[in-house]
């Protein structure tokens, strides 16, 4: 079962590049992030016509996430994290498909920092650390996707220096991921490509064309999934293609699990 996460930077203006993307990779779960439209915009027919179902949580022009599932209808379970109900950013996105909890998570960039911006991340982060500790608490298999906007390690960007002062990078931002994995959750690409240098997101097309990248985007496993991951990868040609997305479509494959 492939289970992929983008962050589509415009799920209208990208998608040409989405139902390509959805016809040649065929994942069975496909979280997306910054879907950037309100929900009556949302292209349900379109996807529906390429043999997706969806739920979705947009905002106009900012934000908004959606879970996608091939041949079957997800069922929403919750939109926004506990405790943000006056919050009124579309950041989060929780949907049960077959036997899995699916979770699409946008977390806020936080920049410029220090300021304003930055302390919304933090505290964003926190309240999400909380519900990702209460749904670890019940055992059910669930998996958080999405882009976290945090690189976790110097060894996670190409060029640690030039980007010290970004909030993606601050040790505040990076504490607040360590402290969410120490969980329990696995990142899936780094637990199978422990010394492998991978990138999820590209400034703009010369870094790309450099491969001056970012690794953003995660697929987080709760405990009982990690024994059923079997492959994960970036379609990085994606992300070279006409009027792409800044990010690529990152998966993992997980095997059948234990009868």
């Amino acid at each position: 079962m492939k289970i992929a996460t983008f962050n589509v930077n415009g799920v209208n203006g990208r998608l040409p590049r989405l139902l390509e993307w959805l016809e040649e990779t065929r994942p069975a779960v496909a979280c997306l992030q910054e879907i950037k439209t309100s929900d009556p915009r949302f292209p349900i027919d379109a996807l529906r016509a390429a043999g997706y179902d969806a739920v979705w949580h947009g905002q106009p022009r900012h934000h908004g996430v959606a879970i996608l599932a091939r041949g079957v209808q997800p069922r929403e379970l919750g939109r926004g994290l506990p405790s943000d109900d006056e919050d009124g950013q579309a950041r989060y996105l929780e949907a049960r498909v077959a036997s899995l909890r699916v979770a699409s998570v946008y977390l806020p960039n936080g920049n410029p920092q220090p300021g304003p911006k930055f302390d919304y991340k933090l505290a964003w982060f926190e309240r999400f650390n909380r519900h990702a500790q209460h749904l670890l608490a019940d055992g059910e298999p669930t998996i958080l996707a999405g882009d976290f906007n945090v690189v976790p390690t110097n060894f996670d960007i190409y060029n640690a220096g030039a980007w010290q002062w970004d909030a993606v990078m601050q040790p505040q931002t990076r504490r607040a991921y360590e402290a969410l994995l120490a969980q329990g959750w696995t990142d899936a690409t780094r637990h199978l490509h422990p010394d492998r240098r991978i990138y999820t997101f590209w400034v703009n097309s010369d870094a790309f064309r450099r491969n001056a990248g970012f690794r953003m985007d995660f697929l987080l496993l709760s405990p009982g999934l990690r024994n059923r991951l079997v492959a994960t990868g970036v379609d990085t040609d994606h992300r070279g293609r006409e009027k792409p997305s800044d990010h690529a479509p990152v998966w993992v494959e997980l095997g059948q699990a234990e009868a």
